[in-house]
Order: structure tokens, then C-alpha cells, then sequence
């Protein structure tokens, strides 16, 4: 970046940092409500109120948002890239409001017009887009990647409906649609400019490019349309701010009006309805078939979107793909979002002619993986019959490494079948599996767990073979969750006598935490601490 570009931003930069004032907030919280909600303050409800709030919080983070990505597009700065099949983020109005280090203003531009902050707070519909450990581990990260001024972009699904709201009823759980979306989300940035097609099904044909080398062809007999949708990560008291891009999967051809027009009107959005399905809900019952396809089909469609979307930037700057690992680094968090291995083994063979070596080269500069599990049977693996089905060129690919990878083995651990058969990128059996744990250890730079003991444990068990084959590869990286959602938003109280008696950084750098341990027979501490 130039000096006189960088001077640029450093000004921008300062302006957007500086402090507003409650009566500013109040005036913007006003003009939501009347030009985005279209209401007066006397007929609004307070879901109304809600999204107005929100979308004076989030004008806030855009302006970060846009001279973030500014900064790192010049510099061209390498980026993390975190594809996950869930996000936990929960409720973001607070956490947000903590992290732009506007909440007194807030509050007193709510007081103002006559509003309880808690009761806007909690109209917010927590987003249906993770369940567990593994989600909110993803939005930990999100947040601590913006803190630390880490360039970075989160990738994933946008699921209508979630998992499920549960209900109890005599006794018994009753599992209802969790419609989050109905009343608006006001985080989200729809990009209908960007649209990705995705291919499924079909069959593979080889043939000769013109200068005499042998190609392999993919003809998929359906498509569908990824389009995404951004949500701002804002970091802790910084401008830094990163994207989440989630996709929505729908219909080439939403509707067919020859089918409506002879009377079928079911024939005639069948094609949306089944391409919407993909994003309809977070982990889809896979006990029957047709639940594992439609999960199956789910990571595949994100994936694909996302890395047509890398590819897309990268190309801005960049002709040579040889790169493409010195632009981006692609963490896998958990098994989900390892087909994305082959698939950009797949683009570079077949879409830039690239020559196995030089693709399968770059492939494993680009990808770092998160184990999440020491039990066998959660490791994830699909059936040949249906991958083939689905995703025939892809499982050509997986074909040739584990070919490639078995000589290679078989070459340093000669008469060693065993290890053959363990690390292998294939289940023998009555069916036979893909092992995506496995073709992420293999395709992966970096393998790590998510506690100390959990690691040692996947050297010892699970990836055993891997860590005999690679064992620079595997480290630690203990889970974690933000200090700033989970004490200061939670128990704010709790937060104020922390940074009393060891002062504000350990918001940032939770080691902090360690000057409490000098206060363990204080008395006095103790009793504030109770309360």
C-alpha cells in the first residue's frame, strides 16, 4: 500500500474509532425505525424497535467492515478461512454493542426514548445455526480472529429453520420448527450479485485438450444455486471487523411455467423445492437415505460455494493458482467440510489444467485440520455407492490418492498391511466407506485436537497411523470460549470487579486472569465476589 493510501486509511480509521454520543444513537435508532421499518415511534412494536437498534449497531460495523476488507485486499494479506458446517453464535445485539465499546451510549439513548434496554436485548431471536461445541467453538474463533486483527472470513450454511425448538409436553420433548428468520434478521447482507452453480449426479468422460494431455470432464444431470449472505464480526474495541459468509441454496429455475400452464403446479416449483431443501435445516436425520444424501449434498454445496468464491477474489490479484495457498489458509473445523479437499483438487486438475502434482502440492499448503472426536463411529465416512452417485469425479480423485498415498506407504513400511488398512482413505466391508477423517489427516499441513489429553488420545487411537506417517504434523489447540460474551455481557458485575482489581486486558488476553489467584484468602474479594 502506498504512504499516501495508508495515511488515507489511518485518518479514515481514526474517524470511524472515535466515540458517538447517546443523542447521535438516538437520531439513527429513529431513522431505522422510520426508513427501514416504516413506523412512528407510536405504533411501533418491540420487534420494531429491536431491528432498528440492531441496524444502528450494525451501520456502525459496516464502516469497520468495509475499510477492514480494504486494508487487507492492498496488502494482499494471507487469510484464514474457517469452513465449519455450524455456527453458535447466539444472540449478537450485546456482544456487538460490548465490542464497538458503545454501551453506556446505548443505554442512555434507549432511556431517552423511553425504552428498556433488557426488553430490547432480549426480543432478539437467537440464530439457528449450530447446537453445540462445535458451533460455538466456530464463533469463538470468529470473534478472537477480529480481536487479534487476524484477516479472516468464516464460511457456512445460511438453514432456514435450524435444528428445532424444543417444547415439553407431559413429560415427553416435542421438537418444533425453529423458525428464526420470520421476523427478520437485521445482521445479514443478502449478495444476490454473487451466485455460484453447483453440480451433483451425473457421469465423468476423459478426453484430449488441445495440446495433447490426457483431461478428465465432470457432466452433472442437476444444479444448484449458491447465493450468500454476509454477517459483520466486529473485534473487541478495534476497527478490525471480518466477515461470516453463509450460502442459501436455490433453483436455477425457481419456476416452470410450461408445467403451470398445463395445470401442474406442483411440477412446476418442484425444482425449488428440491434444491432449497439443502439449506432448509441444520443436521437433517440421516437414518434414512435420503436424510445422508441431503447432508451429504449440504457439505458438498457450501463447499463448492466457498471455494468458487476464494478463487474469485484470488483471481482479482492473481492469475497463477500456484498461489493459492499463499492467499488463503483453509481450517476444517471438524470432518464436514473435508470434501473440500477434493474439490479443489477437482477445479485445479480439471477447470485450470493443473498437473496432479502441482495440484496436489498446493492442495495440502492450503488445508489445516480440527479433530473434534476420539470415538470411532463419529468419525464421518459415506458410502461409495452414494458419494459415486452424487459426486462421481470426486470419488475418481479420492480413488487416485489413496492409491498414490498406499504405494507410498506400503514403500516405507514394507509387509506392514495393518497400517495399510488403517490409514486408508477407504472402509473394506460388506459396504464400503470414504473415511473423511482420514483424507483430511492425509491432506492437511496441521492436525489438531481440541484439549491436551484429547490430543495425546489421537495419537494413540483414532489417527494413530497418521501420527506413525506424519507426527510433526499434530499439536494442541485447547477449546476455548470469548471472555467478553461470557463474562463481561453475562455477568457484567462479575466483569467490573475482575477489571478493578487486575485491570481491562484480560479481556483480550484472558492469562490475566491469573493476578485473581493473589486475592484466593481475601476475604474482602471473596464477599464481593459471592455477590
Amino acid at each position: 500500500m502506498s504512504r499516501s493510501k495508508r495515511d488515507d486509511f489511518k485518518e479514515r480509521e481514526n474517524m470511524i474509532i472515535e466515540n458517538c454520543s447517546a443523542n447521535e444513537i438516538k437520531r439513527d435508532i429513529l431513522n431505522n425505525l422510520f426508513c427501514h421499518q416504516g413506523k412512528f415511534p407510536e405504533v411501533a412494536t418491540l420487534n420494531d424497535w429491536y431491528l432498528a437498534v440492531a441496524q444502528t449497531v450494525r451501520d456502525r460495523m459496516m464502516k469497520r467492515w468495509i475499510y477492514s476488507s480494504h486494508t487487507y485486499f492492498e496488502k494482499q494479506s494471507r487469510t484464514v478461512v474457517y469452513l465449519s458446517a455450524e455456527y453458535m453464535l447466539g444472540p449478537q445485539l450485546e456482544n456487538n454493542i460490548l465490542n464497538l465499546g458503545i454501551m453506556e451510549q446505548v443505554k442512555e439513548a434507549l432511556a431517552l426514548l423511553n425504552l428498556n434496554y433488557e426488553d430490547i436485548i432480549n426480543a432478539e431471536e437467537e440464530p439457528g445455526l449450530g447446537n453445540g461445541g462445535l458451533g460455538r467453538l466456530a464463533a469463538c474463533y470468529l470473534d478472537s480472529l477480529a480481536t487479534m486483527r487476524i484477516p479472516a472470513i468464516g464460511y457456512g450454511i445460511r438453514y432456514e429453520f435450524g435444528i428445532f425448538d424444543q417444547m415439553i409436553k407431559d413429560g415427553w420433548q416435542v421438537e418444533m420448527t425453529d423458525k428464526w428468520l420470520q421476523l427478520g434478521n437485521p445482521w445479514e447482507i443478502p449478495r444476490p450479485d454473487i451466485k455460484f452453480y453447483v453440480g451433483f449426479g451425473g457421469h465423468t468422460e476423459n478426453y484430449t485438450d488441445e495440446r495433447g494431455h490426457f483431461r478428465v470432464r465432470w457432466l452433472p444431470d442437476r444444479m444448484v444455486v449458491g447465493t450468500p449472505y454476509d454477517t459483520c464480526i466486529p473485534g473487541y474495541r478495534t476497527n478490525n471487523t471480518i466477515m461470516l459468509r453463509l450460502w442459501k441454496a436455490e433453483a436455477c429455475e425457481s419456476f416452470d411455467f410450461a408445467h403451470f400452464n398445463v395445470g401442474d403446479y406442483y411440477g412446476a416449483v418442484h425444482e425449488k423445492v428440491v434444491s432449497e431443501n439443502i439449506t432448509k435445516v441444520l443436521y437433517p436425520n440421516d437414518e434414512p437415505a435420503a436424510g445422508k444424501q441431503l447432508r451429504l449434498e449440504q457439505q458438498y454445496f457450501f463447499v463448492a460455494c466457498s471455494l468458487s468464491d476464494m478463487i474469485r477474489i484470488f483471481l482479482q490479484r492473481d492469475k497463477d493458482l500456484r498461489n493459492f495457498h499463499k492467499k488463503y489458509v483453509i481450517q476444517l473445523n471438524d470432518t464436514h467440510p473435508s470434501v473440500a479437499i477434493v474439490e479443489l483438487m477437482r477445479i485445479l486438475l480439471d477447470e485450470y489444467g493443473f498437473s496432479w502434482e502441482d495440484a496436489w502440492e498446493t492442495t495440502c499448503k492450503t488445508f489445516a485440520y480440527t479433530n473434534h472426536t476420539l470415538m470411532p463411529e463419529a468419525l464421518e465416512k459415506w458410502p461409495v455407492s452414494l458419494f459415486g452417485r452424487l459426486l462421481p469425479r470426486h470419488l475418481e480423485i479420492i480413488y487416485e490418492i489413496n492409491q498414490r498415498f498406499l504405494n507410498d506407504v506400503r514403500r516405507r513400511f514394507p509387509g506392514d498391511e495393518a497400517l495399510v488398512r488403517e490409514v486408508s482413505l477407504f472402509e473394506e466391508g460388506s459396504e464400503k466407506y470414504v473415511r473423511m477423517a482420514n483424507l483430511a489427516s492425509l491432506a492437511s499441513f496441521s492436525i489438531n485436537g481440541v484439549a491436551g489429553l484429547h490430543t495425546e488420545l489421537l495419537k494413540k487411537t483414532v489417527l494413530s497411523g497418521f501420527y506413525r506417517l506424519f507426527p510433526e504434523r499434530f499439536n494442541n489447540k485447547t477449546n476455548g470460549v470469548t471472555p467478553r460474551r461470557f463474562i463481561a455481557v453475562s455477568n457484567p458485575e462479575l466483569a467490573g470487579l475482575i477489571t478493578e482489581v487486575v485491570g481491562e486486558r484480560w479481556l483480550v488476553d484472558t492469562s490475566e486472569l491469573r493476578g485473581l489467584e493473589r486475592y484466593a484468602d481475601d476475604l474482602h474479594f471473596q464477599e464481593r465476589f459471592k455477590k
